[in-house]
């Protein structure tokens, strides 16, 4: 009898602890995708916006067209990203695609000065701006969820349920090269 209750007991136990665990991942795996909400809808307004742009620096860079070609390519492949991880991965080529448009407009004074560029090169530097904080949370979301699958007791909860480490949302290798280095100072 006393070992139908322990038994019993333990089995109480293990129960609680897999209904707890499971809960956690499950409120830390959405807490993730309400981040990444957070971060599309930003995406989505620099998406609209870049069309925008492009279309006020056509005339000024007519022989700047791969820059633009990749930027556009770009832009509809982060557009067209479906998943998470896709969208993350598009978004890195994406980011690459508006360094190096960024760095060809720097060439062209007339079209700096260019009031309607000047606008949307403020919105989307707001927009950057505001991607950059809902990157952060969303990076903390992301390294919540990831240490809870990688952490023991819970892993075992993960890896039954097959959760695995999720990737976080970083500049991309070319966007980090960018900011690697040292500013151009022109007198």
């Amino acid at each position: 009898m006393i070992g139908l209750l322990v038994g019993g007991g333990i089995l109480l136990i293990v129960i609680i602890w897999y209904i707890s665990a499971n809960n956690k991942l499950v409120a830390l795996k959405n807490n993730r995708e309400n981040a990444f909400a957070d971060i599309d809808v930003q995406l989505k307004q620099r998406h609209d916006l870049i069309p925008q742009l492009l279309g006020s620096v056509k005339g000024y860079m007519d022989h700047e067209k791969e820059v633009l070609t990749r930027v556009t390519a770009a832009r509809s492949g982060a557009v067209n990203a479906s998943s998470v991880n896709d969208k993350i991965a598009a978004e890195a080529e994406l980011g690459a695609a508006m360094s190096a448009f960024q760095i060809q407009v720097e060439a062209y004074p007339d079209l700096k000065a260019n009031s309607n560029f000047m606008q949307l090169q403020n919105e989307i530097s707001d927009i950057e701006n505001k991607l950059a904080a809902v990157r952060r949370y969303f990076n903390s979301a992301t390294k919540e969820l990831n240490n809870a699958i990688e952490s023991i007791p819970s892993n075992i909860v993960a890896n039954i349920k097959k959760m695995t480490p999720q990737p976080m949302f970083d500049l991309g290798i070319a966007q980090r090269e960018q900011m690697d280095k040292a500013p151009e100072v022109k007198f």
